[in-house]
């Protein structure tokens, strides 16, 4: 357990940043499935998937190609 002032704050960071990193890769991980596993595979599914990589990429969630290849692997499950 933190002792110090210093220790305390940044205990308290860090889980405020776990919890932010979670939300993120959670949407990332539903916008994935939406695209792969969804009914309608539209333009909308991949535009929604695209917009949560870039987040996740943003954050510092996932790296660039990464991001590339998880972006290339949804448009490839719009035009099968």
């Amino acid at each position: 357990m933190a002792i110090t002032k210093s220790a305390k704050k940044a205990l308290r960071q860090s889980l405020r940043k776990k919890s932010q990193n979670a939300k993120g890769r959670d949407g990332l991980r539903n916008a994935m499935k939406t695209a792969r596993k969804g009914t309608d595979k539209t333009v909308k599914t991949l535009g929604e998937a695209y917009k949560a990589i870039d987040k996740a990429l943003k954050r510092g969630l996932i790296k660039k190609n990464t991001a590339a290849r998880r972006k290339a692997l949804a448009s490839k499950l719009l035009k099968k």
